[in-house]
């Protein structure tokens, strides 16, 4: 969009302005104008007063949460609205959130540099070969599924106290040599760098707008999430109800992940099923529903540990836990077929071209899965698994408990 373009009518009513930490003088004359012009101005304390000699209208502070001032924006629909945003407000930004209830025809966006380019830029990294995170937000935890040997980060903080709390988990996975640069208040008259390494990490104070590049060093024996499906069982706390790795690799194959998806994993257990589809890919998404107490609560930390924090987890017993659910993509059932209610219930929530994925052990849930094989179609196979085992003084095969598993595609 053109400059000249770039300005407030009745159809564009919604102006999203990007303002750097140079405030005024880092904004087009445009962007300047649509300021001036607005009769309401939402945005962060600190964008409001980077902005304050521009701004004629009512201003508004985001409140927490950020979506209680979206009433206030809708109402003023047709008339100029400008929402200050930090850098560009489509990446990572609040553009996402506001795009959801204004139609693109009826707003102008006016980005800045955003945090990730200014820093790739004061690093000398190209950002396609970047990992782009952010923990403003979000669990720290969410960073582990990208500490890869080599990789290089990008990563928005939450506050001052995020560097030292990333080092602290670098350190505890065994990435201690990894390099840390602190990038503060980029853009501005208060910009600083400083580098440490995880190991020897002091760097203090901190201003609580930082972004954190790092250059990931691992040691032989680091906690590395591969990215292949099929984790090593022993990454998972468990209490022996576990998809064991070799089937667990196999079901992943079976659900077929595909962007944007969401899987239920009733029957949780260790979640190790829920965990590996979320790995996958972060678009995708994933619910597990557990009976038991302690097995959430078990799984809830194995999903920490993997960096998928964003599993959400729900106690229950099926039909009654799913209640409210979105409804799923695909279907993985590890416990509780041969329960009354539970096949029909996830196969009327199933969206018409899901999957249906099913493992069983005992001959009873066998049997249950050839009926319902032979009533609905799909795959019907049988997985087994044999591992070296000591056998006197020699070594011989020692076969696994078999897994039946029943695949079916909903029409």
């Amino acid at each position: 969009m053109s400059a000249e373009s770039a300005t407030c009518t009745q159809k564009r009513w919604l102006s999203i302005v990007g303002i750097g930490e140079d405030g005024v003088e880092g904004l087009s004359s445009v962007a300047r104008r649509l300021i001036s012009s607005a009769e309401l101005v939402v945005g962060g304390a600190r964008h409001l007063e980077l902005a304050g000699d521009l701004i004629r209208g009512r201003p508004i502070a985001w409140p927490s949460p950020m979506s209680d001032a979206f009433g206030e924006i809708k109402r003023h629909r047709g008339r100029p609205v400008v929402v200050l945003a930090s850098g560009d407000p489509f990446h990572f930004g609040v553009g996402k959130q506001l795009a959801a209830f204004v139609p693109a025809d009826q707003f102008v966006c006016l980005p800045q540099p955003s945090a990730f380019s200014l820093a790739a830029a004061r690093m000398g990294w190209s950002l396609q070969d970047v990992s782009l995170v952010t923990l403003h937000g979000r669990a720290l935890h969410g960073i582990i599924r990208h500490l890869q040997p080599g990789a290089r980060i990008l990563a928005l903080s939450w506050d001052n106290t995020t560097p030292a709390r990333l080092a602290e988990l670098l350190n505890a996975r065994r990435m201690g040599q990894s390099l840390i640069t602190v990038l503060e208040a980029m853009g501005g008259p208060r910009e600083r760098m400083r580098h440490a390494q995880a190991f020897n990490f002091a760097v203090e104070p901190l201003v609580p707008l930082n972004t954190i590049a790092i250059e990931v060093i691992a040691e032989p024996e680091a906690a590395i999430i591969n990215l292949a499906p099929g984790l090593d069982d022993a990454l998972f706390e468990h209490d022996g109800q576990l998809t064991k790795r070799e089937i667990r690799a196999v079901t992943l194959s079976s659900l077929e992940p595909r962007h944007g998806e969401l899987l239920w994993d009733v029957g949780l257990g260790a979640g190790s099923i829920a965990i590996e589809w979320l790995l996958r890919h972060p678009s995708l998404s994933a619910i597990g529903i557990e009976a038991r107490h302690d097995r959430a609560d078990r799984a809830a930390r194995n999903a920490a540990a993997l960096g998928v924090p964003e599993l959400k987890i729900v106690q229950g017993r099926v039909p009654e836990a799913l209640a409210g659910l979105a409804r799923p993509d695909a279907v993985f059932v590890g416990g509780g077929m041969t329960d009354d209610g539970v096949f029909e219930a996830v196969w009327s929530a199933l969206k018409p071209g899901g999957r249906l994925v099913a493992n069983a052990i005992s001959l009873e849930t066998e049997a249950r899965l050839a009926d319902y094989f032979g009533r609905f179609g799909g795959d019907l196979v049988r997985l087994q698994v044999a591992r070296i085992d000591k056998v006197g003084s020699m070594s011989g095969w020692r076969p696994a408990m078999p897994v039946t598993q029943w695949r079916v595609r909903k029409p």
